[in-house]
């Protein structure tokens, strides 16, 4: 690569992150269980994927210790963090063995379910595809749970909610 080309490619990667951080996203969660032993990371890059069946994509950073225990097909969770939980997504989004301590949470279909959050997808993954600095998690919804409460969204590097227009 010339030095023009990687000048160019910088320049591209820094204004794509700027227009990724204008994009609101939803704030959840993922969790599996290894040996009783809960783990999980805060994401914000996942989505819907298909109805029929239902799967979501789950987009986690290549060297995340989640993911190396996904690859083992384990189950896993998608707890969607509802607004009030803004310090559990700083809580796991922070590496360390000590995300769950002083956490309400219990094990279900597999994974860890982090009590009051709004929603919970529990999954068994689909397939591992590669995309970049980060793997894509396919994963097929075995269990959907909805509670009332408006969701935690990451916009502009700041945590809030979704407001309803006009």
């Amino acid at each position: 690569m010339t030095a023009l080309e990687h000048t160019c490619r910088s320049d591209v990667a820094l204004s794509f992150k700027e227009v990724m951080a204008g994009v609101p996203t939803p704030v959840s969660v993922v969790t599996t269980l290894d040996a009783g032993r809960p783990y999980g990371t805060t994401v914000s890059a996942f989505t819907s994927l298909s109805m029929s069946p239902p799967m979501v994509l789950v987009s986690l950073d290549r060297r995340s210790g989640l993911l190396a225990r996904l690859a083992e097909s384990r189950p896993f969770g998608l707890n969607v963090l509802g607004h009030g939980q803004a310090d559990l997504a700083l809580r796991f989004a922070r590496s360390g063995p000590d995300g769950f301590d002083d956490v309400a949470w219990r094990a279900e279909a597999g994974a860890a379910r982090l009590l009051g959050s709004p929603g919970w997808l529990a999954c068994r993954v689909a397939r591992l595809v590669d995309g970049g600095d980060h793997v894509i998690v396919l994963g097929d919804v075995l269990v959907a749970n909805q509670a009332e409460g408006a969701p935690l969204t990451y916009h502009a590097r700041t945590f809030g909610t979704h407001a309803a227009a006009g």
